[in-house]
């Protein structure tokens, strides 16, 4: 009689234990601050090498095995462009955490130049995942671009802290990123266009109207976003912009990489990372989406989503493909049905 009195009550535990990770409309909404609401907003302190700073972050939803922190590109772009993830996540339950990282519009920017490194940036992610109590029992991080970037980094030195890596659009290598740029976009414009492009580069003349007047049309609207209209969350992010970082980080040309970041490669890294693992390439892309799904390959526990009709920004122009891609990953990781793809 005991032992099923016993079996009875751990039977209870382990379904209460389930009903209350179950998320309902009530507690995805729940206030979880007292005194003034701030719609989700908070600004994170962060401590650096050459002072303390504030970055801007913004919690949508409470779910207590499903929290989704955004890492945006640039670097120095803003969380805004990412925005349209608002469309998708809230209502599957996922908890997200929109994130302007330090630089970006929304939060500090501070002025010294020793702080745009990727290593200071990994430290500030780790700074905040404490701040906002996210765990390896449900820290899904992904990034877009160069946030792809800063989100394998981190998993290569804070894994045990996440529970899923998605990897938008980025490559392990800017050298190769770069030679994708030169041997194979760059050919597909009409010379006359890309010579004109290539003799602004070479007088440095960057701040020259006519380039981006040649860009936009002949490079943005065919490799970043291909809708016909941008939506206006991506027109604000340029706006917003923080061009001197960017410069700094990424080169003043749209065609490879320049700056700090030339050289970055961690290739022969990838099989390091043990967490499940997302990898999304594009056809359109600025990146390579055959090296994205290779990229899937070489981690320990990979998939690959690939966006037929997506460009670089493919959570904008293959929505259709992304998000029911992105979507699956996150629930069968939850629900520890993941399975990576066949090596």
């Amino acid at each position: 009689m005991k032992k099923i009195f016993f079996f009875l009550l751990a039977s209870a535990f382990f379904i209460s234990c389930q009903q209350s990770n179950i998320v309902t409309l009530s507690n995805y909404f729940a206030n979880q601050d007292s005194g003034v609401q701030t719609a989700g907003i908070k600004m994170i302190p962060i401590q650096t090498p050459v002072g303390n700073f504030k970055v801007w972050t913004k919690k949508i939803g409470n779910n207590p095995t499903i929290k989704v922190l955004l890492l945006h590109g640039g670097p120095a772009m803003t969380h805004e462009y990412m925005e349209c993830f608002e469309s998708f996540f809230p209502k599957e339950g996922f908890e997200m955490i929109e994130y302007d990282q330090l630089g970006s519009y929304y939060s500090d920017q501070p002025k010294d130049s020793s702080l745009w490194t990727t290593a200071r940036f990994v430290e500030e992610v780790e700074q905040v995942r404490k701040a906002l109590h996210l765990t390896k029992d449900n820290f899904y991080l992904l990034g877009n671009s160069w946030g792809g970037i800063l989100a394998m980094e981190y998993a290569l030195k804070y894994q045990d802290n996440l529970k899923g890596l998605l990897i938008c659009n980025m490559m392990a290598s800017c050298p190769d990123y770069g030679k994708y740029g030169e041997d194979i976009l760059a050919k597909q414009m009409k010379k006359d266009v890309l010579d004109s492009i290539r003799a602004i580069e070479a007088r440095g003349d960057f701040k020259n109207p006519k380039y981006m007047e040649l860009l936009i049309p002949n490079f943005y609207h065919e490799h970043i976003c291909r809708l016909t209209e941008w939506p206006e969350p991506i027109d604000r992010c340029f706006k917003h912009a923080n061009e001197e970082i960017y410069t700094m980080m990424q080169g003043p040309s749209e065609f490879g990489i320049g700056g700090r970041l030339t050289n970055w490669d961690i290739k022969s890294r990838l099989k390091e990372i043990k967490v499940p693992t997302l990898t999304v390439g594009a056809k359109f892309d600025t990146m390579d989406p055959e090296h994205m799904k290779w990229m899937s390959t070489q981690v320990q526990q990979g998939r690959y989503l690939y966006c037929p009709k997506g460009s670089h920004l493919a959570m904008w122009d293959d929505q259709e493909d992304f998000y029911p891609g992105v979507i699956k990953f996150i629930k069968d990781v939850d629900a520890g049905n993941f399975k990576g793809e066949t090596k």
